[in-house]
Order: C-alpha cells, then sequence, then structure tokens
C-alpha cells in the first residue's frame, strides 16, 4: 500500500475531513489534499508527515510497517498463518520482552529437538551465543 493510499485512508478512518486535519495540524487543507492525490506527495516535510500522524494517532513506525495495511484489509489477517501471527506480534513487543521471550523458545525447541532423536533437522531461529554452562 503506498503513501498516498494511507494518509487517505486514515484520516476517513479517523472520521476527520481535510479541513478538520488542516485544522488540527496547522497544514493547508490544499496541502492535505495534493499529499492524498499524490500531487505533492514527493514534497511532503517529514514534519507534516509527523503532525498528519499525530492526528491520525499513529507513529512514523506504525505508519511504515505492514500491520497498518491491516486495518484496510481485514482478510489479510485471517490468510496469515499461525507462525506468521506470532512473528508479528512477537515484533511489536519491546526489545528485552522480545529478546527474552526468543531465549526462552530457543531453549523448548532445543529440549523438543532432542526428545524427538537424531531424525529431527538442526533449527537455529537466532544467532546468538549458547548459553554458559554453570562452571
Amino acid at each position: 500500500m503506498d503513501i498516498v493510499l494511507k494518509l487517505r485512508e486514515l484520516r476517513r478512518l479517523r472520521g476527520l475531513s481535510q479541513k478538520d486535519v488542516a485544522r488540527l495540524t496547522g497544514v493547508g487543507e490544499k496541502t492535505i489534499s495534493s499529499f492524498e492525490t499524490s500531487a505533492r506527495i514527493g514534497s511532503m516535510k517529514l514534519s507534516q508527515l509527523a503532525k498528519l500522524l499525530r492526528v491520525y494517532g499513529f507513529t512514523e513506525e506504525q505508519f511504515f510497517s505492514r500491520k497498518i495495511e491491516e486495518l484496510f484489509d481485514p482478510d489479510a489477517i485471517a490468510h496469515r498463518s499461525r507462525e506468521e501471527q506470532l512473528i508479528a506480534n512477537l515484533a511489536e513487543l519491546p526489545t528485552a520482552a522480545r529478546n527474552a521471550l526468543l531465549e526462552r523458545f530457543e531453549l523448548m525447541l532445543d529440549s523438543a529437538l532432542t526428545v524427538s532423536g537424531p531424525a529431527a533437522p538442526s533449527i537455529r531461529l537466532v544467532d546468538t551465543p549458547k548459553r554458559r554452562s554453570a562452571a
């Protein structure tokens, strides 16, 4: 989904007119219109984008993520596999929480592979150093 469409759909999602957004952001109504029709999207300043996103309730990171597209395509969620959904949810966690969960998952996976025997493939999910054994 392109930037122009995202901007237009976010405004509509919030139930705002271009006039409302202009009043709330200080960005001119004609300028907003030109962004949403792609006439001037190439000249958009980052400060203008930040103002628009603040009114829409999104961060720049959220705006440029794939997750935002799911707001406009509910079927996209249904088509994702269980693993894709878990990975998407994991990616949204703070770094410390994500790393802690990955470490635990890696230990569980190693245990499962050990129990299932040598026929199981050797899988390493993340490139992290092995835990040091207590000496």
